[in-house]
């Protein structure tokens, strides 16, 4: 697996998964493109740590909620990489309400960075590489809430269903210009933004009950993503790849033997 020589831009790159994935990038070889929004000191350590792997960063400041700004930061990376051969859609936002009571200031923000912000992205990272030739690989970051209805995440849940189809329908879409798209779902992974939700405490009683008894790591899922953006998986597109440690399994129907 290499990919050597590539420039691939991951959204939401400062922090959690896409911090992961864009070491995990890097160390195949990969230049990267460090999207962020709010974090820019932990977006300069990601792209000192690329730096280090042997890899040419380039930090990228923009809310992918805002169509404009993304178009704005695709013209501006293809500028100073020279062109675009991966592009990841990372980025999310989420608040967690009963939808009954949900402030909808929340609730839009979770859809207008969760799903527009997949889809502009998606979309414009699309248009660079059809109109530059050689084809590409884009990899949509899903979720096992895109199929499992979670409480108090209806946004999450809404957003992440409908950006698995968004990927597919890409798929499609896109196999003429030889662009793959995929999709990788990660399941509870051990991230500063599940602190939003959960203290450690809460985190550390949550993870054994998961059937692989932890939290998944950040650079795991970078780790598949490098891989599925890599030629060994030149036959791959339209794909779901779940890396969830379990949870997606029925382990709450486990019992003990002797036990109801």
């Amino acid at each position: 697996m290499t990919l050597n020589g590539k420039n691939i831009l991951v959204t939401g790159a400062s922090r959690g998964i896409g911090r992961g994935c864009a070491l995990q990038l890097a160390n195949a070889g990969a230049n990267v493109g460090i999207n962020y929004r709010s974090h820019p000191d932990e977006a300069e350590e990601v792209a000192e740590l690329v730096r280090k792997a042997g890899a040419t960063p380039v930090l990228l400041q923009c809310d992918v909620a805002d169509h404009a700004a993304v178009e704005e930061m695709f013209a501006d990376y293809v500028k100073q990489a020279g062109r675009i051969d991966g592009f990841v859609s990372n980025a999310a936002y989420s608040d967690r309400e009963n939808m009954v009571d949900a402030d909808m200031d929340g609730f839009r923000r979770t859809i207008d960075v969760t799903m527009w912000g997949a889809m502009f992205g998606v979309r414009t990272a699309a248009q660079h590489m059809i109109r530059q030739g050689g084809g590409g690989s884009i990899v949509v970051v899903g979720s096992p809430h895109g199929s499992l209805a979670i409480p108090t995440a209806m946004a999450y849940n809404m957003a992440k269903a409908s950006i698995e189809h968004m990927a597919r329908t890409a798929a499609v879409e896109l196999a003429k210009h030889r662009i793959r798209v995929n999709i990788v779902s990660p399941g509870w992974i051990d991230t500063p933004g599940e602190r939003k939700f959960f203290s450690e405490d809460e985190l550390s009683e949550g993870a054994a009950g998961i059937p692989w008894g932890r939290l998944g790591q950040p650079e795991e899922i970078g780790g598949l993503i490098a891989f599925v953006m890599s030629d060994a998986c030149d036959y791959m597109t339209g794909s779901t790849l779940l890396m969830d440690g379990g949870i997606s399994l029925p382990w709450w129907s486990n019992r003990d033997e002797g036990k109801p």
